[in-house]
């Protein structure tokens, strides 16, 4: 199944493009993209070939903060009818939980959480894309996004108190401190925004529950409305792995239905648990090897293992070697 993205993504990318001395339409043609994309927001397009974009557009420009750039000037329009349900929710909270639920109707490879945490508060973020060594570039475009949309509700002047990148540092951090302020930090566990948890019951003076309600049923209207189980256990497992409870019971159990449901709807579509929770392991794990500074004790953990043991039998039985032998022979 391919994983799709609204064009929209693309916002302001020929802008950016055009700054660095790249040919926009160029790049979209080496990626397998129409030209289209620039120009028809609704589009929808493989989100890998977005991202792969993305990469090589970074890569040519020598511009590790391209994604960042694109983010600078979002809009809540530019999420097309989810960001009008967004605009006019009571409080940031709600917003925030609107986006988690519907994100998929935008970015199909995104998954969205918030996370409470005493008196502060997490927003998560992940991209799923299966074959792409690095999402580096989408990952920052959406945070980026993400904390536009956090201003828009708490206003410009409003700071979180932590934004946290897994990656690695770039060579350069200026657009990064000149965006998010000297709160960024990289080589985390999660991406995350970290704010107040009353930064989030902030009420919304310009909500209108009347086109709230007409922004919902403009979003149940459309085809993207009910993700497949595939999809809905693939977004489970990313949020579910790096906290040790990636179990189909805890799946079934944030579904709301029993494990065998999930897995009769799983044969339906020709995959089965075991295999999205591997293949999303497979994922993640080459993301993590890029970044050589996680220990492998760590990367284990954020794949779910509860020791490194366990880890290292699987990673034996999936690739032939030790994960320490893979990590020598993979190319940072």
């Amino acid at each position: 199944m391919t994983i799709l993205v609204r064009a929209a993504t693309l916002t302001n990318f020929e802008t950016v493009a055009s700054a660095c001395g790249l040919d926009a339409r160029s790049l979209l043609a080496e990626v397998g993209l129409p030209s289209r994309c620039l120009s028809d927001p609704d589009l929808m397009v493989p989100a890998a070939a977005v991202g792969a974009l993305l990469e090589l557009a970074a890569e040519r420009a020598c511009e590790p903060a391209f994604g960042l750039r694109m983010a600078a000037a979002r809009r809540l329009s530019n999420l097309g009818p989810l960001g009008l349900l967004l605009r006019d929710q009571p409080t940031l909270r709600q917003a925030l939980e609107a986006l988690a639920t519907r994100i998929h109707m935008h970015n199909e490879a995104m998954t969205v959480s918030v996370v409470q945490d005493g008196p502060l508060v997490a927003i998560r973020e992940e991209m799923v894309m299966e074959g792409l060594p690095s999402v580096r570039q989408s990952v920052e475009l959406a945070m980026g996004t993400t904390f536009r949309v956090l201003g828009i509700f708490l206003g410009e002047g409003w700071r979180p108190r932590q934004v946290a990148f897994r990656h690695p540092a770039p060579t350069s951090t200026t657009w990064h401190r000149h965006v998010f302020g000297d709160v960024v930090v990289f080589g985390q566990a999660f991406n995350e925004i970290v704010c107040r948890a009353a930064d989030l019951e902030a009420p919304n003076p310009g909500a209108d529950p009347v086109m709230a309600r007409y922004s919902q049923r403009l979003l149940e209207r459309d085809p993207g409305a009910n993700p497949s189980m595939t999809e809905r256990v693939r977004r489970l497992i990313v949020l579910l792995l790096p906290r040790g409870h990636c179990r189909v019971e805890s799946v079934a159990q944030h579904l709301g239905v029993d494990r065998r449901t999930v897995a009769n709807h799983l044969s339906a579509e020709h995959t089965t648990f075991s295999a999205l929770v591997d293949g999303m392991r497979e994922d993640l794990l080459s993301r993590y090897l890029e970044d050589g500074a996680r220990s492998l004790s760590e990367v284990a953990l954020l794949l779910g293992f509860s020791e490194l043991s366990a880890f290292s039998r699987w990673h034996r039985r999936r690739f032939g070697v030790a994960p320490r032998t893979r990590r020598r022979i993979t190319p940072s």
